[in-house]
């Protein structure tokens, strides 16, 4: 298996220039491969076969132009080509992923990532890892790693407010024995804008929504901001005091999320959801603060890898399936219902139901069918 642990790193200011310095080349480096890739598609776009016989540059080949690529890590320039590589392939595969974009140095998240080769990346102790061309650098485990693991590669990214945290990817073995899951210990979660999710046994998290709590001062403090003259030393300190709030809501529901997950992970052996386009919900539904809030789309992703690492199944319902117009007990769809129908009557058995409750049983019904479940 393959799993990523992420750490708080605590560089001394040699190291935070150096990673800085890193952070840069890998972007101009990203750039300009970008440039000259796309000045011979531009050129060859028209003619498959001969765009497929062209040789593209390598990071090596702009170090002799400029020669301060080599005080930064040869693996991560040589990464920042591999993300190049998957861009133009995705977009090649589906045009509609649109064509790569270069990298900005204010917008875009600022990391780079190196491979483990040999042990150049290690732990020295509880206290400090060893990184190439950082030597070694503090950091806080506040969880161990799984015994017997072989690091395979670590990327290093900054905050907005300027932290430092280090991400490794580890391959271990582990034995997980499959868990069959019953009707009994099968679930269903129905999205929700105001509690999160409903299930289907009439439960919700009463999801504090936390952006809404922080978003008086969030907007006080962002006025501040809109005031302050570009480049100046006041707007950089009220960007930082901005990116901490924004970093502490995000924080708060990451956390919250964690801790629902897991205990919806301990308590059940299947979990079915919806695949739903949160993003496109946002965008069309004049929802975007509560959708984006709710972070639906990242519980889903939790509850993916903590089911898995129990053996225990996620089952992803199609987003397509008339989970809130049909009815639980007589499978009547009723076709007309609209968004605004909170709670309906089913007029070809008279069952009175709530339209968040009677979808997520229909979610897990439908679960259950993919499962096999009787």
């Amino acid at each position: 298996m393959n799993k990523a642990y992420k750490y708080r790193l605590y560089p001394n200011k040699e190291q935070a220039i150096l990673i800085n310095k890193t952070f840069g080349c890998v972007r101009f480096v990203y750039n300009r491969m970008h440039a000259d890739r796309k000045a011979i598609y531009e050129k060859y776009k028209d003619d498959r076969e001969a765009l497929k016989r062209q040789k593209y540059p390598m990071p090596a080949d702009y170090k002799k132009e400029f020669p301060w690529l080599k005080e930064v890590d040869s693996l991560a320039l040589a990464n920042a080509q591999l993300n190049l590589n998957r861009a133009y392939n995705n977009f090649f595969r589906d045009k509609s992923v649109g064509f790569p974009k270069f990298k900005s140095k204010h917008h875009d998240k600022k990391s780079y990532t190196t491979n483990n080769q040999k042990g150049t990346i290690r732990f020295i102790d509880s206290k400090a890892i060893r990184l190439p061309k950082l030597k070694d650098v503090r950091i806080k485990m506040h969880r161990p790693l799984p015994q017997n693991v072989i690091i395979k590669s670590a990327t290093i990214s900054q905050t907005p407010t300027g932290k430092y945290y280090i991400a490794i990817v580890v391959q271990y073995e582990v034995q997980i024995k499959p868990i069959t899951p019953t009707v009994e210990t099968t679930i269903g979660l129905d999205y929700s804008s105001k509690a999160l999710f409903v299930d289907s046994k009439t439960n919700s998290p009463d999801y504090p929504k936390y952006y809404r709590q922080a978003e008086a001062r969030l907007k006080r403090e962002q006025r501040k901001l809109s005031k302050r003259k570009k480049g100046g030393q006041n707007r950089a300190k009220q960007r930082r005091k901005v990116a901490k709030l924004h970093e502490k809501v995000a924080n708060q529901r990451k956390d919250f999320l964690h801790q629902l997950s897991r205990q919806i992970a301990n308590a059940y052996d299947g979990v079915a959801i919806e695949n739903l386009n949160m993003r496109g919900m946002a965008q069309g539904l004049n929802l975007a603060k509560s959708t984006n809030d709710n972070g639906f789309g990242m519980l889903k992703t939790f509850l993916a890898y903590k089911l898995a690492d129990q053996g225990k199944q996620l089952v992803i319902i199609d987003k397509w399936y008339p989970s809130s117009k049909l009815c639980h007990i007589c499978k009547h769809e009723n076709k007309e219902l609209t968004l605004a129908d909170r709670n309906w009557t089913c007029p070809h058995c008279g069952t009175e139901l709530d339209r968040d409750v009677n979808a997520a049983i229909n979610i897990k019904n439908e679960g259950c069918r993919i499962l096999g479940i009787a």
